[in-house]
């Protein structure tokens, strides 16, 4: 991931909500360990949030995905295997690989709707956010970054979403990938606060085109 918190303005891939309500977003789960505990967090907090899934978590947790449908969450493809390249390669490997990973989410969850995508890394290049447009999906970046894939402590993420979110912003963190305790304490320590100053909101299941 690139380290930043200001939004990346690239054409049709969306780094704000479009509305004054932040969005939550969670990505390169799911995972055993920790999107268990982050579910539980956001259904006491009653919050809703966005998880943009990597194909081969999917594969290994599909009664994880079922959860996340079932309470109420938002699904974003976020690739097959995280490949951080993915925009480089050819446009049918690219369109292979998006809808191999939505499908896998369908298979876990017959039926669901995957109405995002977001490139690992911020990758972004023209064909990738073309291909995901094909296949339904709206192109997702963020504009607050809170760098929990840096390994840095629980309060300094708490410092960087509280500062740096605005009206608007849609939040990047990570249920997967890595120890994710930090991300785990630090939603509980902003939650509260984050919902006094805005609505929280998974970001809008889009109907299939």
């Amino acid at each position: 991931m690139r380290p930043t918190t200001t939004p990346t303005q690239r054409p049709n891939v969306r780094s704000k909500t479009g509305s004054s309500a932040v969005a939550l977003t969670f990505d390169d789960g799911p995972h055993l360990q920790w999107t268990p505990q982050l579910l539980d967090l956001l259904r006491a907090e009653r919050v809703k949030a966005t998880f943009c899934l990597v194909g081969t978590e999917v594969r290994d947790h599909p009664e994880l995905v079922a959860r996340i449908v079932r309470e109420g969450h938002t699904l974003c493809n976020h690739s097959w295997h995280h490949e951080m390249d993915l925009g480089s390669r050819p446009i049918d490997e690219i369109r292979a690989n998006l809808r191999r990973t939505t499908e896998e989410i369908q298979r876990a969850v017959p039926g669901a709707r995957v109405s995002y995508y977001r490139q690992p890394g911020g990758k972004w290049t023209p064909q990738v956010v073309q291909v995901a447009r094909e296949l339904g999906m709206t192109s997702i970046d963020w504009d607050v970054d809170t760098r929990d894939w840096a390994g840095e402590p629980a309060e300094v993420l708490v410092e960087r979403v509280t500062t740096h979110t605005r009206a608007g912003s849609i939040v990047l963190m990570h249920d997967g990938g890595g120890d994710r305790s930090p991300t785990i304490e630090a939603c509980r320590t902003f939650l509260p606060e984050l919902r006094s100053r805005f609505k929280l909101i998974a970001l809008p299941v889009r109907p299939a085109t």
